[in-house]
């Protein structure tokens, strides 16, 4: 179907299928088009950049991506790119707020996690959860922590958004009554760094296990270290695999 300028769109280019269109419907587009109203096509074409955006970012780095490798991965024309976005900052600030809505809506989700059966359950449905977003987005959020994007507004879009993600666990680990040697701020921060530096090793595939595998081991680390279940309750799959030599 050709796109909002007339282009055939075609397939994407590099089909990777951890960036296609996980993200919301209601995606942010670029300065150009934010006073716009667009149609369904109009939507659809926005997605699509948006997805060749993500590959591209995640394969070249964003400071070496340029538009060109975004239009060819989207199959469409320079001129429909620049009816959405001014340049590949402003693609990059788009998705960021993408992120940073999902993380929020993620971080007002996460129920009782306890240290038993229920509790390890919930955890284990946010750790997927979250594992999904970073698979997506991986990209932007390592923008955010190398302070790559460069707008004060979308960097605080992000900050907020861990926080309350760190807020909600931190609320769970009171209401478990869990010991924390070193205090909650020290086990929040601990925890948010492990799930960041994990959630990477994974998309970035250098922790070469298959999902089920990766998800049980993590969820146990977590639930027992966090949240003081009892060593009998945890996976019952084998062990994630090694981490793969870089």
């Amino acid at each position: 179907m050709p796109d909002d300028t007339g282009t055939d769109a075609g397939p994407a280019a590099d089909g990777d299928e951890a960036y296609k269109s996980a993200a919301p419907e209601a995606s942010q587009p670029g300065r150009p088009a934010e006073r716009r109203e667009l149609r369904a096509q109009g939507r659809r074409t926005l997605r699509r950049l948006l997805d060749a955006g993500l590959r591209v970012f995640a394969r070249r780095g964003y400071h070496a991506a340029r538009v060109d490798d975004v239009v060819r991965a989207a199959r469409t024309s320079h001129g429909t790119f620049y009816l959405y976005f001014a340049n590949k900052e402003d693609l990059l600030r788009a998705l960021a707020v993408d992120c940073a809505h999902r993380l929020t809506d993620l971080a007002s989700d996460v129920g009782p996690i306890g240290p038993d059966a229920a509790g390890r359950a919930e955890l284990q449905r946010f750790l997927r959860r979250f594992l999904d977003i970073y698979r997506h987005y991986g990209p932007v959020i390592r923008a955010w922590m190398e302070d790559q994007v460069g707008d004060r507004h979308v960097d605080r879009l992000g900050r907020k958004a861990f926080t309350e993600i760190g807020d909600r666990l931190a609320l769970r680990m009171r209401e478990s009554r869990v010991a924390l040697p070193g205090g909650e701020p020290a086990a929040v921060g601990a925890l948010m760094a492990m799930l960041e530096r994990f959630s990477y090793g994974v998309a970035s595939g250098r922790v070469g296990a298959a999902d089920p595998a990766v998800l049980d081991t993590l969820t146990t680390i977590v639930h027992r270290g966090f949240f003081g279940a009892p060593a009998a309750l945890g996976a019952t799959r084998s062990p994630a695999s090694p981490v793969a030599p870089a």
